[in-house]
Order: structure tokens, then C-alpha cells, then sequence
């Protein structure tokens, strides 16, 4: 009898016939805005953003976090979202859910402006919306607010946790599933799990490692342990969930090679199997687990803003899959990214 239950437990599907076709026919491959649109992605991507402190990679992430919670048309104004929800783990316990929301404040203005040939400034100090036809600039300011229905829409399908080690990363990752099957039951459809940074814990996990636990009751706590842990738990999620994964990491170590780009160009086209710009720390099963690896750097360039604010330059290379190209960007006045050339 007990074989015929664990037979039947070893059958038992994860998802019915229909939403597993639901979900494969769903996993099309979709671009980011730059500097993350080199490569098309798809669900079962794991995409780790390496670079020093700071980099702008939690900038980068909030960018690509504002266009999965987009949608793509919203009355009739273009948006060019997925209209996805966003898991966001934050390790660094760092994150200003206000820049966020500035963010997106300032892209449903932007859309708007473009859709309706409007001109909209933002007021910092009133937080007031103001548009004023293009031909009208000269003439009182009209109050007229973004969409604040799209607003919260967006925001909803933003969700939040921050972690501050590892046991609780791992229980976070144990109930996301649960989280994920709520926010279905309302309509939305997981899009991207965002974590920042994953080698947070790095030393303090490498620390504990060299703790003595009870064996006899207990498994050695080790750095390698842990996050073979934290991968099988981010493995389950996708195999049930169709999702993209994209963490950012610190580098820990100095370079191994000059910053100066031209080298680093020299050295691709001479050296087939190059190895990366930095010292890797994190455990081989991680490693292993990554499918895209971009690495930033800050580049020696400095641009001058609207308000002839100095403002730093980056630099951003694909070495997994190499790419012979390298983007360059800046983080304006309005914390967005602008590629340059």
C-alpha cells in the first residue's frame, strides 16, 4: 500500500495540462531597455550584474523592474511594458522604495508627453504633476496628474522582501511560491525574481562555516552548503514558474587587469578564453547556475548635466555570451540611464 502512495506522490503533477501549455506558449523572449538590451531573454535565465561599489546596478535594476511593471498600452498611451510582476530580494538592505517610485512616476509623465504632444515637468517640492501644451509654455501651469489608477496598478505588481542573512533568504525563497500563486489568483503573471545583491552574506556565511555545530544532529553549516541551498530553492521556483533571474554582485577582490577598455578589447581578440575582469568568490554551484554574466565598470569619462552637474560615466560588457561591444552610459538628474557614445 505505501508503494502504491509514494508512486502516486511521484506522479502527481505540479501544474495541470493547461497551464503548463499556458505557461510554455507565455515564455517568449523579451528585450530590456539599455544597457540590458544586447541580449534577448527568456524565462530560465539567470543574469548576474558584476561590478564594484558604486556601479549603478541597483539603478539598472530598478530600470528593468520599471519595464516588466509597465504595461504596454494603458488608455491608448504607449508604455512598452510586460505588465509583469517583479520579485525584488534585497540583501543589501539598501533599496529606497522612493527612488522607485520617482522612477516610474517619471516614465508615466514621459509616456504621456510623448502620447500627447504635452509638456510635463514634475515639481519636486509640491510633488504636482503639471503638463502645458507645447505651444501654451508661456501660461499658467494646469494641473493635470499622471494616471494615478496605473500608478498603483504598477506599484502592486512590485513586490518587496529584504533579507538579512541567508536563513532568512532561504525562507524567503520557500514562500515565494505561495506569494506567486496569490498575485495569479489577481491576474498577474511573474515575470522577473531580482535579487541584490547575492554575495551579501559572502563573509558572513564564510564565517559560520568555521562555527562548530552538533554533527550528530545537524549539517555542517558551510559557504558551499548554504548557497547549494539557495540554488535548488531558486531552481524549484523556476521550474514551476516561468521567470528570469537577474542578481547584481559586488566584486570583493581588485581586478586582475587594467580598467582601460582598449586593453580589454586587445586582450578579447587575442585571448579566446578570456577570463573575467574580476576574482570570482562565489561557490562553483552558483557559478554553474549563471547563464548571462555582464560586468561594469566606471569609465574615466564625465558629463556635465542640465544643471552643469558633473555626472559619472559607465561602462557595460557582455562576457557571457562575449560580445565584441561595450556600452556606455550615465545616470542623469532624474536617475535614469542614458546611453552614450
Amino acid at each position: 500500500m505505501r508503494e502504491h502512495e509514494a508512486a502516486r506522490d511521484w506522479i502527481r503533477s505540479d501544474e495541470t495540462a493547461k497551464q503548463m501549455l499556458s505557461r510554455v506558449l507565455g515564455d517568449r523572449a523579451f528585450l530590456l531597455l539599455p544597457p540590458l538590451h544586447r541580449v534577448p531573454l527568456r524565462a530560465g535565465n539567470v543574469v548576474e550584474i558584476t561590478g564594484s561599489s558604486p556601479t549603478a546596478k541597483t539603478q539598472i535594476l530598478i530600470q528593468a523592474a520599471i519595464a516588466c511593471i509597465l504595461p504596454k498600452t494603458w488608455n491608448g498611451v504607449h508604455y512598452g511594458g510586460l505588465e509583469k510582476l517583479v520579485l525584488f530580494l534585497d540583501l543589501d538592505c539598501r533599496f529606497d522604495v522612493m527612488r522607485l517610485s520617482d522612477m516610474l512616476k517619471h516614465r508615466l509623465l514621459e509616456a504621456n508627453r510623448i502620447g500627447n504632444g504635452a509638456w510635463w515637468q514634475l515639481e519636486e517640492s509640491s510633488g504636482v504633476k503639471n503638463c502645458r501644451g507645447a505651444q501654451d509654455k508661456s501660461k499658467s501651469k494646469s494641473k493635470i496628474v499622471y494616471d494615478e489608477e496605473l500608478y498603483v496598478s504598477c506599484m502592486k505588481r512590485f513586490l518587496y522582501l529584504r533579507c538579512y542573512d541567508s536563513l532568512e533568504l532561504l525562507s524567503s525563497l520557500k514562500t515565494l511560491h505561495y506569494r506567486i500563486r496569490l498575485q495569479e489568483a489577481c491576474g498577474s503573471q511573474v515575470g522577473v525574481l531580482m535579487i541584490d545583491s547575492i554575495g551579501a552574506f559572502h563573509w558572513t556565511d564564510r564565517l559560520s562555516s568555521s562555527l562548530a555545530l552538533d554533527k550528530n544532529n545537524r549539517k555542517s553549516l558551510s559557504l558551499t552548503n548554504v548557497v547549494e541551498t539557495i540554488v535548488q530553492e531558486m531552481k524549484k521556483l523556476m521550474r514551476v514558474h516561468s521567470l528570469v533571474v537577474i542578481a547584481t554582485k559586488a566584486t570583493i577582490y581588485e581586478e586582475k587587469y587594467p580598467t582601460n577598455e582598449n586593453n580589454r578589447k586587445l586582450s578579447s581578440n587575442n585571448d579566446k578564453a578570456q577570463q573575467p575582469p574580476f576574482r570570482e568568490f562565489m561557490p562553483s554551484s552558483w557559478q554553474a547556475f549563471v547563464t548571462h554574466k555582464i560586468f561594469i565598470r566606471k569609465s574615466g569619462d564625465h558629463h556635465q548635466s542640465s544643471g552643469q552637474q558633473s555626472l559619472s560615466a559607465y561602462s557595460l560588457e557582455w562576457l557571457q555570451p562575449q560580445l565584441s561591444s561595450i556600452d556606455r552610459f550615465i545616470v542623469d538628474d532624474v536617475s535614469k540611464l542614458d546611453p552614450f557614445k
